[in-house]
């Protein structure tokens, strides 16, 4: 994200940008007047989204609203549908007992593992082809969440959600390669609704009101504001409690809040390993990271997404899973929880 705060960057790469913009703009343009052909399906399709590069927070918006699902009745009638980005496997692929981190990526894997029992999980980088194959393997689907589809045109969702960082928020962002947007911030007025994610919990109701009027600058949609709830450390051997010295492991889009998070509560970090987002462990970084661990006397912290592919590597000792712990987060809203749950549940129930 250190491109989204050089101005140096941004001028020189402007006109690289405008070009961008304005490929984008003709590109979605002939989808608008559908030019370029836009599929509709009959089961009620949700997508979650962003304008911009990385992380959002879109894999536990996609648990918050899986959960909700399950809640209001719709367990084994709901799927969700990824790309499936850093896995080895190609085209579409629903997931299955046999399914680790490689096959159909972390973050599926992460969705998979709590929720196999009430959802579909799949991936599959065509989503045309494969939302007709999740109706063809499971007809009773009644519902399907598109991650990370806001700029997948080909299909027309029945309620298109935008995630926007409220520390990268997109209205204050440049398009690619200035910034980290996908597109324009105009993008924004095909969302139904908006939601600001990773706020303070403290946000005050001045600066929210602000937030919106620069958001409904772009789009005229509600928006809603939500905040990152961590949970209690997971041991990987049961009845483990950890150490508040620790070597912290990171492979996600943003470090910097998770590592703030575990300093407030009152961890001592003595190394973090900090790597890029769907990082693939080697065995050399995974001994690095034991040998920091045992030399300082220390536990090993990272999150649920690397914990995924850490765990299932066949080079993991037993004295590394005995160090090894995680930090599951939730989504959490600020306010008006009950109406995005109404706008959310009358966009699956309408004709």
């Amino acid at each position: 994200m250190q491109l989204f705060k050089n101005k140096y960057w941004q001028l020189m790469m402007s006109p690289f940008s405008i070009m961008y913009k304005w490929v984008m703009q003709f590109r979605n343009h002939l989808y608008d007047i559908e030019y370029k052909p836009v599929f509709r399906f009959d089961t009620k399709v949700i997508s979650v989204g962003n304008l911009s590069m990385g992380g959002t927070g879109k894999t536990p918006f996609v648990e918050y609203i899986l959960r909700f699902l399950v809640e209001k009745g719709y367990s084994k009638k709901v799927a969700t549908l990824s790309r499936g980005y850093g896995r080895k496997s190609k085209g579409f692929r629903i997931a299955a007992a046999e399914d680790l981190p490689n096959t159909i990526g972390d973050e599926p894997f992460q969705i998979y593992q709590k929720f196999k029992n009430d959802a579909v999980v799949s991936v599959g980088e065509d989503r045309v082809l494969a939302i007709p194959s999740i109706i063809f393997e499971h007809p009773e689907n009644e519902v399907i969440i598109l991650d990370d589809a806001y700029q997948h045109r080909s299909v027309k969702p029945n309620f298109s959600i935008l995630l926007t960082d409220f520390n990268f928020r997109f209205y204050k962002d440049f398009v690619l390669p200035s910034g980290t947007l996908r597109e324009s911030r105009k993008g924004a007025k095909r969302a139904d609704v908006i939601v600001v994610t990773k706020c303070p919990v403290d946000l005050g109701k001045l600066e929210k009101e602000q937030i919106k009027g620069n958001i409904q600058r772009y789009a005229q949609k509600d928006v809603f504001f939500t905040t990152v709830k961590y949970e209690r450390p997971v041991a990987t051997v049961k009845g483990n409690e950890p150490d508040k010295n620790i070597v912290l492991v990171t492979g996600i889009a943003q470090s910097q809040k998770f590592k703030e998070y575990l300093v407030e509560d009152g961890f001592d970090i003595v190394k973090h390993f900090d790597f890029a987002d769907h990082h693939n462990f080697t065995f050399r970084e995974i001994e690095e990271v034991e040998k920091m661990a045992n030399d300082v006397n220390a536990d090993i912290m990272t999150t649920e997404k690397d914990w995924v592919r850490l765990i299932y590597m066949p080079e993991l000792s037993k004295s590394f899973q005995s160090k090894l712990f995680y930090i599951p987060i939730m989504v959490q809203f600020l306010e008006d929880e009950k109406s995005f749950h109404q706008i959310l549940e009358d966009s699956i129930t309408r004709a």
